[in-house]
């Protein structure tokens, strides 16, 4: 049977790629990206539809247009600009994904994706290599309505039977897209600043370690859980998986070995330091390795020449 694939939220830094990713393997003309925005690239033959994850019966008309079998639901407000607007982050984050449940079940939706975060964690979470399984203490509004939503989700599979599959994502690195309000988007912005002006003032303290995941391996990793065996999942709420863990001091420091005159300087009490010390410095993450043979494929080193080579190339 032929796939039908709709993205919700498809313009972001995650859903840009992800897009691109399902139309090589399923072809062009089985994705359907939506937005409440337009896209600012589409190209012949991809389909964008105007949506709003608020509008049920807007997204109740898509669904009985395409008769998709996979939706994929990526529309939300993420933790720094959650903070700022916590009314707001709730009804998107929380609305959205019960408004897409409800219609998945009514639509017979074969398989779900949503993603959580590590923004789950939180102060009394361990610190470092913070398991599938522990203290979830988050104190962030995006925290709190992932941890919610991950409560939600095994709810819909247990009572409604549905297939829901979700990896709780760290920060995540791309060249291709710029990020949207996160925590961890220092990790993208010194990269733009180092080849525009050659320094960069860190919003986070030189020794704030992070999980990170390098974009390509956050699609790689997305796409190899939907094609996993139901039957080989032991989560379904939502899979730790990282990649490396890095300071804006050792990011910085390879940074060096590229670009040797880059300067990196650190603003104080920037709001978003309270949310990083809340969040762990290291994910463990063996379940996601044992059920679909997740394995990351990008290290600092690896990951640093390949941002710096494809945004002189691309980008800049």
């Amino acid at each position: 049977m032929k796939e039908s694939i709709i993205i919700i939220g498809a313009n972001g830094q995650i859903g840009t790629e992800l897009a691109t990713a399902l139309r090589e393997k399923f072809g062009t003309e089985s994705v359907v990206t939506s937005d409440i925005r337009e896209p600012q690239n589409l190209k012949d033959g991809e389909i964008f539809e105007p949506l709003n994850v608020l509008d049920k019966s807007a997204i109740e008309s898509l669904f009985q247009k395409y008769k998709p079998t996979q939706v994929y639901l990526l529309a939300a407000m993420l933790s720094a600009t959650g903070e700022m607007y916590p009314q707001k982050a709730w009804d998107l984050n929380m609305n959205g994904l019960l408004n897409v449940l409800d219609l998945a079940v009514e639509y017979k939706i074969e398989k779900i994706f949503w993603p959580s975060s590590i923004a789950v964690f939180g102060p009394h979470s361990p610190k470092t290599n913070t398991e599938q399984y522990c203290i979830m203490d988050p104190n962030t509004i995006y925290g709190i309505s992932k941890l919610a939503g991950e409560r939600l989700v095994e709810w819909y599979q247990e009572h409604h039977g549905l297939d829901i599959r979700s990896i709780r994502y760290p920060g995540i690195i791309s060249w291709k897209a710029e990020p949207g309000g996160g925590t961890t988007d220092y990790a993208v912005h010194i990269f733009y600043d180092a080849l525009k002006k050659g320094s960069y003032e860190c919003f986070l303290s030189e020794d704030t370690a992070l999980p990170m995941l390098y974009m390509d391996d956050a699609i790689r990793g997305t796409l190899q859980l939907m094609d996993a065996p139901k039957e080989s999942l032991t989560i379904r709420s939502s899979y730790n998986l990282t990649g490396v863990s890095f300071t804006p001091k050792e990011l910085a420091e390879e940074i060096k070995k590229i670009l040797p005159n880059f300067a990196i300087s650190y603003s104080e009490n920037d709001p978003r330091q309270a949310i990083a010390d809340s969040w762990p410095a290291s994910i463990e993450d063996s379940p996601a390795r044992a059920d679909w043979n997740w394995k990351p494929a990008f290290d600092l080193a690896k990951l640093t020449a390949d941002m710096i080579e494809n945004l002189k190339t691309n980008k800049l």
